[in-house]
């Protein structure tokens, strides 16, 4: 097959998943009457430019936190200064990689002797940046892309070899019956941070809940706090502390 006509392919897989919401290996070869293995390699590539998200057995949209280049919403702003509040001097904390949890990283800036360890790079040389020279740690592991920060078993082994007083960790959605959900299918890291962390805060946008993902990544009893902003309904904040959670609403400046 021509380079124009895969370059067509790739452009309509693109289309259909921004119509759709997702698409399958399976569905897209026998629509473009090509080889599953074929569309693999258009799902591998398109992937590599930053345009999807894999996922078994096809593909769907990069959340937001990925593609938005935009400066930290005020949600985030009200969530960050929020949960750094919860952060006392000489803590031990693990905070995950995201654009949620790095805006935290700012508000961190009068802590004193905090220990800090993360999977992401970016977070990383954000703390390195601040004047209170926090000690930083990283879980090194396998980069994966998607995620923009290490995984895999080598840094579930270094975190098991630490302990913390918290974690702070986002979410792609959340599914007030079951927990966190990721479009991420490597969820072991994360499951291990809320095991070494004493007490475990997801810190998401109020849009973010109610959003059903099908990959669960942390259930409920594996979090003590959520810290969202004050677009969430009574509704569903009810919902969620009906699953022990305490919920905390960051007022933000609209």
């Amino acid at each position: 097959m021509s380079k124009r006509n895969t370059q067509q392919r790739r452009h309509n897989i693109l289309s259909q998943l921004t119509n759709t919401g997702e698409v399958s290996v399976d569905q897209l070869a026998a629509q473009f009457e090509t080889s599953e293995v074929t569309i693999r390699k258009d799902l591998s590539a398109l992937e590599k430019s930053g345009l999807l998200l894999r996922r078994y057995g096809g593909a769907v949209p990069l959340p937001k936190e990925i593609t938005s280049s935009e400066k930290v919403s005020n949600q985030k702003l009200a969530i960050a200064i929020e949960a750094a509040k919860h952060v006392s001097d000489h803590n031990r904390i693990i905070i995950d990689s995201g654009r949620t949890t790095a805006a935290i990283i700012p508000e961190l800036k009068q802590k004193k002797g905090l220990v800090v360890m993360t999977n992401s790079l970016s977070i990383a040389n954000s703390l390195n940046e601040l004047e209170n020279e926090p000690t930083l740690l990283m879980t090194g592991g396998t980069w994966d892309a998607s995620s923009e920060a290490f995984q895999g078993k080598v840094a579930e082994l270094v975190l098991r070899s630490y302990d913390f007083d918290q974690l702070f960790i986002g979410a792609d959605g959340i599914d007030t019956e079951r927990g966190t959900t990721t479009f991420n299918e490597l969820i072991g890291l994360s499951q291990v941070m809320s095991e070494v962390a004493r007490e475990v805060i997801v810190v998401v946008e109020s849009e973010k809940i109610g959003r059903r993902i099908p990959n669960l990544e942390l259930p409920w009893q594996s979090i003590n706090t959520l810290i969202t902003d004050d677009g969430l309904s009574a509704d569903l904040q009810h919902k969620i502390q009906a699953q022990g959670i305490n919920v905390i609403c960051a007022k933000s400046n609209k």
